[in-house]
């Protein structure tokens, strides 16, 4: 099985498939490289590359505190491993605010963003207790509980509602505590103006919560803001609403991307 190694010894487990424009996508805490199952398709036209972010499923940890930066040397790890020079980043939801302190730490690494449910801070109430409740049950070791909350929002078929709780039981609980208190406080917002690479973010219609954060890219960001909703969806975009997203992601590529590199 593939494996980045960080300098302290941890092991980041990574899967890469297809050719082509590479996309790296970043899950939330706890729910590992599976949560993009369904952007597997896009392997027909791009290099796919998945992870599991330290402490959750098959990848290790060897750290006593996990910080924003810790996390974002574990991608740049994974990519020198994998040899590509420059990706795509995508994140899924808190993902995505990894996928923002690595596009902004490592430019020169970064061909586009796209965020899906993404936010540059947590500055609503409702954010704010999903975090808390993460906290919580993190730190009382309720996995669980987490495992069926998350893989039964997430999945539509039993199968694969099976396989995501069975990966976010893997889950390192104060991993986890870790991570869900660094996406509390994580803050890109004052340094927006810094990315200097095409932007799409990708938000359901109906999660209404997160809408807001559209307003504070578009005025902080100084390149190309796409955005996009889709139609009857909420925040479960990757896996509930996958053929829709693979569309997106594709066409934005093409058009912002490989249409300036010569792709």
């Amino acid at each position: 099985m593939p494996y980045a190694a960080h300098p302290d010894s941890s092991s980041i487990y990574y899967e890469t498939c297809g050719e082509g424009t590479p996309i790296l996508f970043i899950h939330p805490p706890a729910m590992g490289h599976v949560t993009f199952k369904r952007q597997r398709p896009l392997a027909e036209q791009f290099q796919i590359i998945t992870l599991d972010l330290r402490g959750n499923g098959r990848s290790d940890n060897k750290a006593s505190k996990i910080t924003m930066s810790l996390i974002v040397e574990d991608i740049v790890a994974v990519v020198k491993e994998i040899g590509v020079d420059k990706v795509v980043v995508c994140g899924y939801s808190n993902g995505g605010s990894i996928a923002q302190e690595f596009a902004l730490s490592y430019p020169d690494r970064v061909l586009g963003v796209i965020l899906c449910g993404g936010f540059s801070e947590v500055n609503s109430f409702l954010l704010e207790n999903e975090f808390r409740l993460g906290i919580y049950a993190a730190q009382f070791k309720l996995m669980k509980l987490m495992a069926f909350a998350l893989s039964s929002a997430h999945a539509r078929s039993k199968l694969f509602q099976m396989e995501l709780s069975d990966y976010v039981k893997k889950t390192d609980p104060e991993v986890l505590r870790h991570m869900y208190n660094e996406g509390l406080h994580y803050k890109s917002t004052d340094r927006l103006h810094e990315l200097t690479v095409p932007l799409l973010l990708v938000y359901g219609a109906n999660d209404h919560y997160v809408h807001h954060y559209q307003n504070i890219f578009r005025e902080k960001v100084k390149t190309d803001v796409d955005i996009v909703y889709i139609s009857g969806a909420k925040h479960q975009i990757p896996t509930k609403y996958s053929l829709e997203l693979n569309k997106i992601i594709s066409n934005f590529i093409k058009r912002k991307i490989e249409s300036k590199v010569g792709g």
